[in-house]
């Protein structure tokens, strides 16, 4: 039998978002359970509670004064990352403000001393050397890089990962058994607990019968070398990341020290007469994977022993360690699995027929081909380097080719994306036209990228796509708009691939995937993989050999086995890089900057430590997690933390630039009959509320000198399970009605959804309507926040065939004056994102975004404004 739990998915339900999917049961292993037990292993009756946790003087914040004394330090150190020269003249303006009492610190040595001598989350440095140990002729003046010493520092990964398994903060965020999860009977795959891999590995583990009831810690890691600057020369540094895989993919992406690092590996160098010298390419391979195993070394006996650890809900479990998903780009990818560039790492498809899917790589299976090939041979026909093991193979159930993760970041977002299909419709462009033709159809191009009107969320491009320094961001920014841009440009099977590319991208980076959408995700993938032929039919490329678009051909298959793709992205170890290497570089002294950056980091990890260690005990005046007062403002987009209820709300502050008086305003704003539009809105109220028909002549009336007030924006709250980084998928946005909008850009009415109530699902159960005023008045006692909309009406009754995007245009009376109508704030769901309809015709060279709405008769509804939109617009 397995434990089955019972979810309630219907807390903080919003009644105009999308239903929550109810009835989400989850299953989890029923042998490695992860038992709660006690502290020398023996386990625990059903629902005991937890040991309480050592009563302590919560007035004692050794080795720091008070609450205060390490806010102030951690917010010098870690937030300000105040110099030490500056920390110092600091402390003498706080001597010399408050003549007879000692400053909070001496100096920045007194200051860092304070930091290092804390006893929290102390996990020290340590090193090994390495040398190259094949045979050198000193005679012979030998390559340097065969006589140098090779310094590789590290910490603990099991001191790291127990303390991360140990951290209140992710006391709900994390899984202590492999799980099966299902809505409404449909498998979802959502952490890396709820994959394949981990229940397998569990079932593993099983066979051993003294391990029954104990807890599988996977171990994520991700290694990716990165430049701290490119002025100067040595600038290299190549951290490993590591992490418990029991958290939730949204506590790994976020910034919650999830993952740590681990290491910081040699970079052997030697010049260029020697870069390609078969040896210093095996050295430097053998270095890489040698390294690896020492590191880890200290997790290998419990792959196989039980280690009691404490947990983060207080309880103690039996733990058992396997090696889990790997994040690297390819090239990385490569070394890790020991093959000839240019293969796949996961499949043994012949690497010039990169086109087709291939048969899954095993270890055995490259054993077995080591023992019955030549180096050559291997090399040759499997694209496998013979004479190299990697570092998996000295730890117990470890494949490399099987924990080997995608990565959406560099094979989908930058490789396949930026890197081919845009660059490849630029050269259809360059290769069909003239160079002048060919100039202004890409300035056209670059004029419709730059005429998307703003969006919360959507990153601006005012000179089109025509930038030099692309980021992962840029890219995830641009395929946004992309669609609409080359739309009557390209021929449209290209756009088509383009499409379904776009299509297959937004499934994947969903945080829940269902069965159902990995069908989807099947379908579309097989459409660009049909479409995109055109780009060989043109002439464009002669091959699709390329080994990053190659590894979406196995998505759906990971993705059963590791979970959503967002979670073991290689966007989350660049993001950890500006944390753990970048900002410490860059407060070093450049000297001997590797030891000052491992101090930075662990003075760092030891102010973590200390703020969770006195947040649990509620010794902290201001901890991290509270929210923010009343008087700060919201930011315009993002997740929300906390209890919430969807809805829409008004700013808090009105705008004191309009009239105050209902018969002042109307004709103010340009529409005289908004007195007689709330009049119409108030009947629909009262009819709706006592739901019996009210005649035309009983129109409520209001008095000429009703108070109106108006506000320039409102909050939209809604459910956005995409959104990992908001408690419980709940994220706010900020939707705009003003008048002006930034510097000489006029003003900005934002576009929104709002419910019909038809009942109907995704976008046929939306209207789309543009706001002309936010305002709120009262009426017989009542409050009414509303809001007046120009309605738009759908073109067709299904999304367009080639972008497969709606079309909407707004409504007009014969006489050219716009539908409009006052809607209560309650229906709108949450912002829409339209794009002008271009087709061939060119936009002015002068044309800015505030145009759009009135330069164009009919729009696209961009549901890749955002992951919400495209789970909500389809």
């Amino acid at each position: 039998m397995y434990l089955e739990d019972e979810v309630d998915s219907d807390t903080n339900c919003a009644s105009k978002s999308p239903e929550r999917t109810p009835n989400i049961t989850i299953q989890h292993h029923p042998i490695i359970d992860g038992t709660p037990c006690d502290c020398i292993g023996t386990d625990l009756p059903n629902d005991s509670a937890p040991p309480p946790p050592p009563v302590i003087d919560t007035d004692d914040f050794d080795p720091f004064t008070s609450s205060a004394d390490f806010e102030f330090t951690e917010f010098l150190y870690k937030s300000v990352e105040m110099s030490g020269g500056r920390l110092d003249q600091l402390s003498e303006l706080l001597a010399a403000l408050y003549p007879g009492q000692d400053p909070p610190f001496a100096n920045h040595d007194d200051l860092y001393a304070t930091i290092d001598s804390v006893k929290h989350g102390d996990t020290s440095w340590k090193s090994f050397s390495v040398l190259y140990n094949g045979k050198v002729d000193l005679t012979t003046n030998p390559a340097c890089w065969m006589t140098e010493t090779y310094e590789v520092w590290y910490r603990d990964p099991l001191a790291i990962m127990e303390k991360q398994l140990a951290n209140p903060d992710f006391r709900y965020e994390i899984d202590y058994a492999p799980k099966l999860v299902h809505a409404n009977g449909t498998r979802q795959y959502t952490d890396l607990m709820s994959g394949n891999w981990a229940w397998r590995e569990a079932n593993k583990i099983a066979e051993d019968e003294t391990c029954d009831g104990t807890m599988l810690v996977p171990v994520v890691l991700g290694s990716d070398k990165t430049t701290v600057s490119v002025a100067t020369g040595n600038n290299e540094f190549y951290p490993l990341y590591g992490g418990i895989g029991n958290v939730h993919n949204k506590v790994r992406r976020a910034h919650r020290d999830a993952i740590s690092l681990i290491a910081l590996l040699a970079i052997p160098k030697t010049s260029r007469e020697y870069q390609n010298d078969a040896n210093f390419r095996k050295f430097r391979r053998q270095l890489f994977h040698t390294s690896l195993y020492h590191i880890l070394r200290s997790l290998k006996p419990y792959m196989t022993q039980l280690r009691v650890s404490k947990c983060a809900d207080g309880h103690f479990r039996r733990a058992i360690y396997s090696l889990g998903p790997y994040i690297a780009d390819y090239p990385e990818q490569v070394l890790l699995a020991c093959i000839v560039s240019g293969w796949c790492p996961k499949c043994t498809v012949l690497n010039d027929h990169l086109d087709l899917p291939g048969d899954r790589r095993f270890c055995e299976h490259t054993t077995a081909l080591q023992e019955a090939c030549t180096l050559q041979e291997l090399w040759d026909n499997y694209g496998v380097v013979g004479n190299l093991i990697p570092f998996t193979s000295a730890f117990p159930r470890a494949d490399i080719h099987e924990i080997l993760s995608m990565d959406l970041l560099h094979q989908v977002i930058k490789g396949t994306f930026k890197d081919h299909l845009v660059e490849w419709v630029l050269d259809y462009i360059n290769t069909e036209n003239t160079a002048s033709d060919a100039a202004r159809l890409l300035a056209d191009i670059d004029r419709r990228i730059a005429a998307a009107p703003p969006f919360p969320g959507l990153r601006r491009f005012p000179q089109g796509r025509n930038f030099k320094q692309w980021t992962g961001d840029d890219s995830k920014a641009l395929m946004k708009v992309f669609i609409p841009a080359i739309a009557g440009r390209v021929p449209d099977e290209m756009v088509t691939a383009i499409q379904s590319f776009t299509e297959f991208c937004y499934l994947v980076r969903r945080s829940v995937i269902s069965q159902d959408t990995i069908t989807s995700i099947q379908t579309a993938l097989d459409e660009f993989h049909q479409h995109r032929a055109v780009f060989k039919d043109l002439g464009i490329r002669s091959d699709f050999n390329l080994p990053r678009q190659h590894a979406i051909f196995h998505y759906p298959h990971l993705i059963e086995e590791f979970g959503a793709p967002n979670g073991l992205c290689s966007s989350i170890t660049e993001n950890k890089h500006i944390k753990a290497i970048k900002k410490p570089w860059r407060r070093s002294s450049r000297h001997q900057a590797l030891r000052q950056i491992l101090m930075t980091n662990q003075r760092l990890d030891k102010l973590a430590a200390a703020r969770i260690y006195f947040e649990s005990y509620g010794m902290l005046v201001n901890p991290t997690k509270t929210n923010s007062s009343a008087d700060t403002p919201m930011p315009d987009h993002g997740p929300v933390h906390g209890e919430v209820i969807a809805e829409t709300m008004l700013a808090k502050t009105r705008d004191r630039s309009y009239p105050r008086f209902l018969q002042e305003l109307g004709p103010a704003i340009g529409h005289p009959n908004l007195e007689c539009l709330i009049c119409q809105f108030l009947f629909d109220q009262i009819n709706l509320r006592t739901d019996r028909d009210v005649a035309l002549q009983q129109l409520p009336s209001l008095p000429a000198r009703t108070k109106i007030n108006v506000y320039p924006s409102a909050i939209s709250t809604f459910y956005a399970p995409s959104d990992f980084s908001g408690t419980e998928g709940m994220r706010h946005e900020r939707i705009r009605a003003m008048p002006k909008w930034r510097d000489d850009v006029g003003g900005r009415y934002d576009t929104v959804y709002l419910s019909n109530e038809s009942g109907k699902a995704g976008f046929q159960g939306l209207h789309v309507a543009r706001l002309r005023l936010l305002f709120s008045f009262k009426w017989r006692g009542a409050s009414y926040p509303c809001a007046l909309v120009h309605w738009f009406s759908v073109t067709g009754d299904c999304p367009d065939p080639l972008t497969k995007l709606w079309i909407v245009e707004p409504d007009m009376y014969a006489n050219g004056l716009p539908v409009t109508a006052v809607v209560h704030l309650d229906t709108i769901f949450r912002g829409a994102h339209l794009i002008g309809v271009a087709g061939s015709s060119f936009l002015p060279e002068k044309f800015a975004f505030h145009h759009t709405f009135d330069a164009f008769s009919h729009f696209y509804v961009n549901k890749y404004a955002d992951h919400h939109a495209h789970e909500t617009a389809f």
